[in-house]
Formats: structure tokens, C-alpha cells, sequence
């Protein structure tokens, strides 16, 4: 959906039942200096209160519907194509911006530097007290060789350019809970995509998301990172296991 004055961000969400996060991460991204923008929200039928709560915003940039998806990765892409924006970026609904400077600071970056896409970095913070950091992602530069030991930016604080997904696909849905993993390395590993690193935290993460709730999701994930990384060939089973070793780091505060 391409208009003749497309604005210069479309903010992605994807939600299902998150009335206790949503309005935070709404509220986070109204308070952006930055105002050219529209929200896609995309609903799966939430029962909780969270359509009542996107429901009574009255931002014209926020573009609601909602409907039944098979999961977090296909109500991206379905937000993502009612999409117009030049620069494409993520909002989960457990997120919320660092601080109302963040587009404002991203869109200087993809100025400044001319990169396909720009990423910055990321505290998880505890779901009962978000103002306590219990992990740090901080992403540093990128390199191939980098991705190969298990690099990868935090894809909350991720922003690309339109034509990078245009060119290399959206979210393949096959994967339940790596699928941003899969995308990253296809965009960065056979993409050729430049990318410029903006060394600040842009998003804080509630503990607790869909990709470490429990040991068996877990798990889950680490079986679809490697299933990623095979098809995408970027590395294997080492790769695999840096990757995992990096998070580690990020609780000790040496990432």
C-alpha cells in the first residue's frame, strides 16, 4: 500500500492478549519526537481488553485491524504489507522505546551514513519492575565473519529499509520463534545488506516473551536457530553454540 506521501517509518505490531503491556508500548511510541509515522497493529482476535485499549487511541497514524493469524511472524507480515513506510521497524507489545529520541536518532543514522539498515542496543528488563535491567545486549559491529560466530542484533532495535524486505523476503512462518534469526541472517549473511550500528539502547524487553518463557521454548528456539542457519549457510553447530555463549556475556555486563 504505497500513497504518494508514504510516511518515513512504519512501526510493526503484532499483539494477541497483552492488555497489561500494550498501552506502554503505545504510549512509548506517541512520545517519539520524531512524528512521521504510522503504527500497524496487527490484532489476533485478542479477549483480555487489548483491542478496547488500541481502540481508544485516536492517533490517525495507528492503523488497527484484527483478525485470527498463525502467529507472531504471519501478523508481521500481514501488518507489514498494509504498510507504506520507507523504513520498516518492530514494536512488540512487551517493548517500549528507551526514550521519545529514538526514530528521531535512527532516521539521522540512515541519513548520515546511507545504510540499507541501522540497529542499535537492547536491556531486557524484569516483567514486575521494568525500570530494573537484568540483561544487556549490547550488539557492537557488524561483519560476515561476526555473523558467523554468532553475532546478530537484537531484532527489536532493528530498522530497515523497505526494499531490503522487498527484495529478500518477509518472515518465512515456518519457524514458530526463530524466524527473526532466519530473516536476519538471510538479509546480512546472503543479502548484501550494509548496516550502520547506533551504539545506544533503543528498545527495553519485559523478560518473559515467546522465545524464553520456559526451558522447552527454549530449546525450541535453539533447534530452529540451527535449521537457520544450515539453510541460510551462514555456520553450524559453532555457531550455534557462540551464539548462545554471547547471552551469556550480556548477564555478566561483557557482551
Amino acid at each position: 500500500m504505497n500513497g504518494p506521501n508514504p510516511p518515513l517509518f512504519s512501526v510493526l505490531t503484532a499483539v494477541w492478549n497483552r492488555a497489561a503491556t500494550i498501552g506502554p508500548a503505545v504510549a512509548s511510541l506517541t512520545a517519539q519526537s520524531c512524528g512521521d509515522y504510522e503504527h500497524v497493529v496487527q490484532d489476533a482476535g485478542s479477549t483480555d481488553g487489548t483491542l478496547a485499549i488500541l481502540a481508544a487511541s485516536t492517533d490517525p497514524r495507528m492503523k488497527l485491524i484484527s483478525a485470527p493469524d498463525l502467529g507472531i511472524y504471519d501478523g508481521l507480515n500481514r501488518a507489514m504489507a498494509r504498510s507504506s513506510g520507507q523504513i520498516i521497524g518492530l514494536l512488540h507489545s512487551d517493548d517500549f522505546y528507551a526514550h521519545p529520541g529514538v526514530l528521531e536518532q535512527v532516521a539521522r543514522r540512515f541519513e548520515e551514513s546511507g545504510a540499507d539498515a541501522v540497529y542499535g542496543d537492547l536491556d531486557y528488563v524484569s516483567a514486575a519492575d521494568p525500570a530494573r535491567i537484568v540483561r544487556r545486549w549490547r550488539s557492537g559491529g557488524f561483519t560476515p565473519a561476526a555473523l558467523r560466530r554468532g553475532w546478530m542484533p537484537p531484532h527489536p532495535a532493528l530498522f530497515l529499509k523497505r526494499s531490503v524486505i522487498e527484495r529478500w523476503g518477509d518472515y518465512d512462518i515456518s519457524y514458530r520463534i526463530a524466524a527473526d534469526y532466519d530473516a536476519v541472517l538471510r538479509y546480512f549473511g546472503t543479502g548484501s545488506v550494509t548496516a550502520a550500528y547506533l551504539p545506544e539502547v533503543l528498545v527495553k524487553m519485559r523478560l518473559g516473551g515467546a522465545s524464553n518463557r520456559s526451558l522447552g521454548r527454549i530449546i525450541q528456539k535453539s533447534r530452529e536457530d540451527y535449521r537457520a542457519l544450515r539453510a541460510n549457510r551462514v555456520g553450524g553447530i559453532g555457531t550455534l553454540l557462540c551464539k548462545n555463549l554471547r547471552k551469556v556475556a550480556q548477564f555478566t555486563g561483557r557482551a
